[in-house]
């Protein structure tokens, strides 16, 4: 593996991070937290349409550039670092790599050219839980396995129905195509679901991240159409895109880890106590030295991984969990360690340091805080403790 990004890809890197900071600068993203559907169409299609984010995974046949994961990874980290308000982790990461990675060719020419473009939004509703309680989303935790499935889906003179409900799906209030895990009589399936389909009621739920919505989605004899899989195994097809989108998030994590990095440094150089920067104190200089040494090895562990996924490496699994498991802890570490070195004006709604805890703490629980993905790295190179580990509720 060459551990280097190309000059291609750091110049992917830097344009992303120009257009985000001409068009997703704070302002923007806190009005975009207000609105409705949580971020802007028209800026939706303009990503797709003029840098072509959203279909960089995607083989050209389908109308994308005919990339990978890695550069993937690479934008994913830009938009953490300007924590932008748009669906592209449900739609660019899961939905897409659902159609990708299924043996559905009809679904991957009539959904994916969309999704590219920026005319749809997809999203993966899986996890189920209880309905939200009071204050937020609440109840039994969210499982990240088969047996947490308890949607079902029925045939009915040749067609699907499905019937139950869903909790915590990203974007899933404003998704124009819906890529829905059920229980069938015969196992597990994934369906194709349109968001305006009768019978779907969606749901917002009040969640601790504004930049990045969640909904509860109700299917009642929802009609939906089944992808076919690889020898009909549905929830290997669901393994395959929450590894991939863990390390996708993992990338992401690191971006949002950077940004909290940096802010912290800047303050440390501006702010005065007694005469001097805050900076040139031995513990804050240490706090800050540990961070960086937090950020630079979750960065590795994500390259790694995002290196392992594009090589289609059978360590994928393996990787995914760990990297997943210290990128969250880092991110964690990072974005409440600069909340440590601002002090007062940390803690206040003005101050945008807020917002990147609480990305980082709901990206931590989110497909699996860091004890599940160290007991399922356990279990994936066969240090079985013969426990299951089940991930927190968003």
């Amino acid at each position: 593996m060459d551990f280097a990004f190309s000059e291609e890809q750091e110049e992917l890197r830097r344009t992303v991070r120009a257009f985000l900071a001409d068009t997703s600068p704070e302002t923007e993203m806190r009005r975009l937290m207000e609105t409705p559907e949580g971020f802007d169409r028209a800026l939706w299609r303009r990503m797709g349409t003029e840098l072509g984010l959203q279909g960089l995974a995607v083989p050209e046949e389908y109308g994308g550039a005919g990339y990978g994961p890695v550069e993937v990874g690479v934008v994913m980290e830009e938009l953490g670092r300007a924590l932008l308000c748009a669906p592209f982790l449900a739609s660019a990461v899961l939905a897409t790599t659902t159609l990708l990675r299924c043996d559905d060719e009809d679904a991957r020419k009539r959904l994916l050219p969309g999704l590219v473009s920026g005319e749809l939004v997809g999203t993966l509703a899986l996890t189920e839980g209880s309905p939200p309680g009071p204050g937020g989303p609440g109840g039994a935790p969210t499982r990240w396995d088969a047996e947490g499935i308890r949607l079902t889906a029925r045939e009915s003179a040749g067609s699907w129905l499905l019937t139950g409900h869903k909790m915590f799906v990203l974007d899933g209030a404003a998704a124009d195509v819906v890529l829905t895990v059920a229980r069938t009589g015969e196992g597990i399936g994934v369906f194709w679901v349109d968001g305006d389909a009768a019978g779907l009621t969606r749901e917002p739920l009040p969640t601790m991240d504004p930049t990045r919505r969640q909904a509860r989605l109700g299917y009642h004899d929802v009609p939906a159409t089944r992808l076919r899989t690889r020898s009909g195994d549905g929830w290997g097809l669901v393994s395959e895109v929450l590894d991939r989108a863990a390390v996708a998030l993992a990338a992401e994590q690191v971006g949002v880890a950077s940004r909290a990095l940096d802010m912290a440094v800047e303050y440390a150089k501006v702010r005065h106590q007694f005469g001097r920067p805050i900076g040139s104190f031995q513990a804050v200089k240490h706090l800050l030295a540990d961070v960086l040494l937090e950020v630079e090895s979750a960065r590795a562990a994500a390259h790694y991984a995002l290196l392992a996924a594009e090589n289609e490496d059978p360590e994928l699994p393996a990787v995914a969990s760990l990297a997943k498991a210290f990128c969250s802890d880092a991110c964690l570490q990072a974005t409440e360690q600069n909340i440590q070195v601002h002090g007062g004006i940390g803690f206040t709604w003005e101050h945008p340091a807020h917002l990147y805890l609480k990305r980082a703490k709901t990206s931590q629980l989110l497909f699996g805080d860091p004890a599940y993905h160290r007991e399922l790295l356990a279990q994936r190179i066969g240090m079985d403790s013969g426990t299951n580990a089940v991930g927190g509720a968003v």
